[in-house]
């Protein structure tokens, strides 16, 4: 099928006389007629559910949605983006080892990376995404154990070169982890280019309508964990707590890592969204491949619109010729990238400000990627906890806006863009 039919199709089928949409088993419990049954799921020796903390049918079909979207062969789904984004990595890396991130990543994923998670004893090197190959080659040590980068850097809007860094992290036995939330599986599919792991704030495009929050893992299925067992003993030797399952034998790769995840960090730590909130995500994601292509259509309108400003100073979208990352863009995402700007306005910082109090359909809110055209500034919000230098080598600016350009009509935004630079 192709990617808009499975928007529609994926992750469920009904049978004869079943519900046409996906249903929402709203249950946190499941009933077995012996202990011998349920035993032998609590062993993963058969398929199926006893605890919503661990697994629900309702958010098991949306997760074979989004990993069918991606095109891998598992997925989970987490209660948000900063969850996934968690687990995705905590899967590989624990107390003693060390992570390569991109430097130009969201502001809450540095601060859980840079704080939170060198609290528990996992180690950090942050590198430039246009680093050359000889300060990517250094980055990496012997207990690395992945590396982890955003297709479309939030907010500075870098286009990451997957298939270098996935060639890099191949190298030296370990998955590229990419976050795919700003271009969605309908503008890029990192796994086709070498990525590993993709995963998603679901919050975002995704549900569309700043309805729920969420986040998801997908799995490519391809990297060989028994390869690089040495690197790798959370799964390719016995977890005890399972009764000595070891992972990558049991499940293969094509379960492995997803299994790991839902068995050990799911059932410890329970980050699991409710079976209503993936039911509203589902329905976003039906219409997911029809707004994605709105919000570029008007996010280059838009784009070229400030562009030609006298009042702002810089544009940064990557859909516009001349963009330091439009070749790049046109490699990965060559039907669009998404509706996300970042620019500023001449008078800094202060300028900035009084420009946004003047918006009136564009609205200053925290989020992002959505249905409707909203706008922020990132070092006195999402970024605030970071550093003058931390911004700089995330790419944020002082002065920067983040624009995200809803599915309005192009010109009612273009409007009111107008009207409020032109107070200043």
């Amino acid at each position: 099928m192709k990617l808009e039919t499975k928007c529609i199709q994926a992750g469920y089928t009904p049978k004869n006389g079943e519900s046409r949409m996906i249903p929402i088993v709203q249950s946190t419990t499941f009933k077995y007629d012996t202990s011998e049954d349920m035993g032998k799921l609590f062993d993963l020796e058969a398929e199926g559910y006893f605890y919503t903390r661990l697994q629900n049918p309702t958010n098991d079909y949306v997760a074979a949605k989004i990993a069918a979207l991606e095109g891998g062969t598992a997925g989970m789904l987490t209660s948000s983006g900063q969850a996934a984004t968690f687990y995705s990595v905590f899967n590989l890396a624990g107390c003693g080892d060390h992570v390569i991130a991109s430097s130009a990543i969201y502001g809450g994923s540095y601060n859980l990376f840079n704080v939170t998670m060198r609290r528990m004893g996992i180690d950090f090197t942050f590198v430039d995404p246009e680093c050359s190959d000889e300060e990517l080659e250094a980055a990496f040590r012997p207990n690395t154990k992945c590396v982890f980068g955003e297709t479309l850097a939030n907010p500075a809007l870098i286009v990451f070169d997957i298939e270098r860094f996935a060639k890099a992290a191949h190298a030296h036995g370990v998955p590229l982890i990419i976050d795919n939330t700003f271009a969605t599986p309908v503008n890029c599919r990192p796994i086709e280019w070498g990525a590993d792991i993709v995963t998603h704030s679901t919050t975002k495009y995704m549900d569309g309508h700043d309805a729920t929050v969420g986040g998801c893992i997908v799995d490519s299925g391809k990297f060989d964990w028994f390869a690089h067992a040495d690197k790798f003993p959370g799964l390719t030797t016995p977890d005890e707590s399972y009764h000595g399952i070891t992972y990558a034998e049991r499940f293969g790769l094509a379960g492995a890592f997803i299994t790991k995840a839902t068995a050990q960090l799911m059932r410890d730590l329970g980050s699991i969204p409710s079976p209503f909130n993936c039911y509203i995500l589902n329905l976003g994601l039906e219409s997911l491949a029809v707004r994605m292509d709105r919000h570029c259509a008007n996010a280059q309108k838009v784009a070229e619109f400030l562009q030609a400003n006298e009042h702002v100073s810089w544009v940064n979208y990557p859909g516009l010729p001349g963009n330091r990352f439009y070749e790049r863009a046109q490699k990965y995402m060559p039907n669009g990238t998404c509706g996300v700007i970042s620019f500023g306005v001449k008078g800094g910082r202060k300028a900035a400000e009084e420009f946004m109090k003047h918006l009136k359909v564009a609205m200053i809110a925290t989020h992002v990627a959505d249905a409707h055209t909203c706008v922020l500034h990132p070092a006195s919000s999402t970024h605030r906890q970071m550093s003058d230098a931390e911004l700089a080598a995330g790419g944020v600016s002082p002065d920067l806006i983040r624009l995200s350009v809803g599915i309005e009509h192009a010109e009612d935004i273009i409007a009111d863009l107008e009207q409020a630079l032109n107070c200043l």
